[in-house]
């Protein structure tokens, strides 16, 4: 592809078609869907995160956009919420309607709200602060909202795939900002240990009394 300007990036991108109405009609048409494709992403999140990155820059190449065209994922870790917060639902023998509600917090409030604002803030953060500065001859790229959103998905496995999902842009610098909350975790956990407190039971506690 021969070089343009910058400014021509730029014209290029607010040009550039909406990702988000094709993507939203192909949550309810299960036929258009790549199961087997996204359940061998879901794996190698587990074991290869890199090697799903990787895959993300051929995915650049084919369909020029770096975030999913295919709703599969966010519709089958749904469903894996689902099932996993109705199991310890009924392992609290909690009430249809407690379990209900649960499960409603749990899918819309944890994962999709908090998606959202996450997902806007490193949008936010990657597209002010860390992209590289622009050469006059190449097009200016930016960071995609839909694929901020599909690495808080993906981090939804490990949580640490966070920075391999910035880190695959090439036009991205300091991406290791990320881990810098690894930082605040390492202090943080002889203190809660010393006053004893537990995280993972508090937030239990808010759900299963």
């Amino acid at each position: 592809m021969l070089p343009t300007t910058a400014s021509k990036g730029r014209g290029a991108a607010r040009s550039a078609p909406p990702l988000f109405g094709p993507y939203l009609r192909r949550i309810v048409k299960w036929q258009q869907m790549d199961i087997e494709y996204t359940f061998w992403q879901m794996v190698h999140l587990c074991t290869s995160p890199k090697v799903v990155y990787q895959h993300t820059k051929y995915h650049k190449q084919t369909k020029n956009q770096w975030a999913r065209d295919d709703p599969a994922f966010i519709v089958i870790l749904i469903l894996f919420l689902v099932f996993a917060t109705s199991a310890y639902c009924a392992a609290f023998g909690e009430s249809a309607p407690h379990a209900a509600l649960t499960i409603i917090s749990v899918v819309f409030v944890h994962f999709l709200f908090a998606g959202l604002v996450l997902a806007t803030l490193c949008w936010f953060l990657t597209n002010s602060y860390l992209r590289e500065e622009p050469n006059s001859h190449v097009v200016e790229q930016r960071v995609e909202w839909l694929y901020a959103f599909d690495v808080h998905c993906n981090s939804f496995f490990p949580a640490f795939v966070i920075l391999y999902g910035y880190d695959v842009l090439p036009f991205l610098d300091r991406t290791t900002f990320f881990l810098y909350p690894i930082g605040l975790v390492i202090i943080l956990s002889p203190l809660m240990i010393l006053i004893g407190f537990n995280p993972t039971r508090y937030f239990l506690s808010l759900y299963f009394r």
